[in-house]
């Protein structure tokens, strides 16, 4: 049985996951794709320093994935965890896919169970870690610390 508690166990589910997406991220040709500007700021806030591309700006998801398709090879979708942001996921998904782009559909789906339906916004990724490692008595940046 372990000593840790259930927020120390959840911080470290969460990190492992987060290490999963550093390294996947930052295989070549791959791009993060997310909904909006502020998922794309709040997944920089926690130290991800990859290009991280918004689907929501003004062009349909043909045209985004044609756009992502003549620059990379892999893309990491990572929409929000309630019902829009999963058609949108499998959306893009088939679009990204008819492009020859191989997709990662699973580290949302991971982190989605890792959040334990505290959180559905990317948008507010940075602020529950962060509150996370605070009631696990440690602080982001030490958790992560050598990860980012």
């Amino acid at each position: 049985m372990s000593s840790r508690n259930p927020v120390e166990q959840a911080l470290d589910e969460f990190v492992r996951l987060w290490s999963r997406l550093q390294e996947r991220s930052h295989e070549p040709g791959t791009v993060v794709v997310v909904e909006g500007v502020r998922d794309r700021r709040s997944l920089a806030r926690l130290g991800l320093d990859v290009p991280i591309v918004v689907v929501h700006h003004g062009s349909p998801l043909s045209r985004v994935s044609h756009t992502l398709s003549s620059g990379h090879s892999r893309a990491i979708i990572l929409t929000d965890w309630d019902r829009t942001g999963g058609q949108l996921a499998q959306r893009l998904a088939e679009y990204l896919r008819a492009d020859g782009i191989e997709i990662d559909l699973d580290l949302r789906r991971r982190l989605g169970r890792a959040l334990r339906g505290e959180l559905v916004h990317v948008e507010g990724l940075d602020t529950w870690a962060y509150h996370l490692a605070e009631r696990a008595g440690t602080s982001w940046s030490e958790v992560t610390d050598g990860d980012a």
